[in-house]
């Protein structure tokens, strides 16, 4: 998922979800219900609230919040019952039967099969230009329609009445209950989006909402925006928070301010702040599964399509110095494309058996040498480029730090651009930039929520980097290995090294935010993937 330089994806490390749970409960009275209120701090704007469009984790933390799916991710990644609640598998794998509870949508209309079939196949549909459609892959007939060759009513998901939902898979997929706790398989009333039209999630009025809160304010361009308790919700009663106010705050120390005289109950940290909150009591580290990476334009000029100025770029990088000096916030150096802690086999990380060390370490000699022989390979003896990054502290941050170090190989001008992250990720999107600090977060914990998104043609492909060897082993994680654990593994290794030795994109850093929580504020449940916050059952504890 995408996400921004500050908050995030994304996430990283260690699969387990920090619950910071607590016993207790709270009381019934109107005076009680009152202070259970959350003030929450987040550095990015709300960008969108369709779940068949959004991408980044801002909008999929609001969407996991007032939205719920077939199932539900619950502590250490578990899986729990949602709208439906239980589900069987056939021996094959293949065939899913989902049996839904009697749930409702906040306007009073109830939750059936039928939004699920209409949610999935409106996704997928290549009018809707889902960049998330990819994500159906293994569902029976979403590659053909996603390429125009099968109509949308073929896609392998029916309703059998109002309370059961059949899944069809291409084959055995076995993080196929993550990927329907996602935000991007919520269901979607057709109604409500044939009445909005265009306007549909665009802002708060215009949509329902399924899960334990629902969005009561947003315009769409707001800074800030209001979750209030969904009462419609089937498990309205565990809910205990009656209010969440969201706010955009880009200036650490404004947030931290706020956070100190009482307007916010938590804040991110950046900078020096880490630092000197180190040993607080209410000083918490979140590591998520997230990478953030610099993403090279090859379809705009031959010096970032040539794989020497590619490897030279990174070499120049000193990630260590990056994480220890500049942001100091529990993020680490990356090691792959791939966060480390996400996946392990027979006790071995992903990273550790996919490693290129020289992709993801510094060699400024060597760095040298290779921007020399690409500026001549490309007939210049000179190279000026801009980079793009968010306009959030940590944006600015890895912009000026990636900089300074490009700026010591002869020949290279950069110029950066720091944009808000709607508009950088729109840039990114439609090709405009040069270099682009890029980030995304694993949506489920499997090293293929990573791998997919540079396949040829990808819509997440921003640097257009291409090979055939890479979709090969990625086709074949994907397909013909999908059942075969072994064989499954050894293709992702070879993808990841497959783009590591080409320099396909620049690996920074894995993400770790250092956060302040008030002492008081308990339940909170953090996913170190996906939408990386569940406030359905957090509560005040005043």
């Amino acid at each position: 998922m995408k996400i921004n330089s500050a908050v995030k994806l994304g996430t990283v490390a260690t699969f387990a979800a920090v619950l910071l749970a607590a016993c207790g409960s709270s009381s019934n009275s109107s005076s009680e219900a009152s202070k259970q209120t959350l003030n929450w701090m987040e550095n990015s704007a709300l960008p969108s609230m369709d779940s068949s469009t959004a991408t980044d984790v801002v909008s999929g933390e609001t969407m996991n919040n007032t939205g719920e799916g077939l199932l539900r991710i619950g502590k250490n990644s578990s899986i729990h019952p949602g709208v439906a609640k239980s589900y069987t598998k056939s021996k094959d794998g293949k065939t899913y039967t989902f049996n839904l509870r009697k749930s409702n949508w906040s306007n009073g209309d109830k939750v059936t099969a039928k939004d699920f079939v209409y949610a999935w196949q409106r996704t997928v549909d290549p009018k809707t230009a889902s960049q998330y459609a990819y994500m159906y892959a293994q569902v029976k007939n979403a590659n053909a329609i996603m390429n125009k060759k099968k109509p949308v009513s073929s896609l392998g998901i029916k309703a059998e009445g109002n309370y059961k939902v059949v899944v069809t898979l291409t084959q055995a997929t076995s993080y196929f209950p993550s990927l329907v706790a996602s935000p991007m398989f919520f269901p979607q009333n057709k109604s409500v989006v044939q009445k909005y039209g265009k306007k549909y999630a665009t802002n708060a009025q215009d949509n329902v909402y399924n899960g334990p809160f629902k969005l009561t304010y947003w315009t769409g361009t707001s800074d800030n925006w209001t979750l209030s308790k969904n009462t419609k919700y089937w498990d309205a009663k565990n809910v205990k928070l009656k209010k969440i106010n969201f706010k955009t705050m880009k200036d650490p120390q404004t947030s931290l301010s706020q956070y100190q005289s009482g307007k916010l109950d938590a804040t991110y940290l950046s900078g020096q702040q880490p630092k000197n909150y180190k040993n607080d009591k209410q000083y918490v580290e979140r590591k998520s599964a997230s990478t953030f990476y610099i993403e090279l334009n090859e379809k705009k000029d031959s010096m970032m399509k040539n794989k020497k100025a590619r490897q030279a770029l990174s070499l120049a990088i000193n990630r260590n110095q990056f994480v220890n000096k500049v942001l100091a916030d529990g993020s680490t150096a990356a090691k792959g494309l791939v966060s480390t802690g996400l996946a392990e086999n027979k006790g071995t990380d992903f990273n550790t058996a996919a490693a290129v060390p020289s992709a993801t370490s510094q060699d400024l000699a060597k760095a040298q040498k290779l921007w020399k022989q690409a500026l001549k390979e490309t007939g210049r003896s000179s190279y000026s480029l801009t980079l793009m990054a968010d306009d959030t502290p940590a944006g600015k941050n890895s912009a000026e730090f990636i900089q300074s170090q490009w700026a010591k190989l002869d020949g290279l001008k950069v110029t950066n651009s720091n944009l808000p992250f709607k508009t950088r990720l729109s840039r990114s999107q439609n090709g405009q930039f040069d270099a682009v600090i890029s980030a995304w977060g694993a949506d489920f914990p499997d090293p293929i929520s990573f791998l997919s998104l540079f396949t040829s043609g990808n819509s997440y492909n921003n640097g257009k980097w291409a090979s055939k060897a890479y979709d090969k082993y990625v086709a074949a994680a994907t397909g013909k290995d999908a059942n075969n654990n072994t064989a499954r593994w050894n293709d992702m290794v070879n993808a990841q090294k497959t783009i590591l030795n080409d320099q396909g994109v620049i690996p920074v850093y894995q993400q770790g935010k250092a956060q302040l929580v008030k002492s008081d504020v308990k339940g909170l449940i953090y996913f170190p993937t996906g939408a990386n916050w569940d406030f359905s059952r957090a509560y005040i504890a005043k």
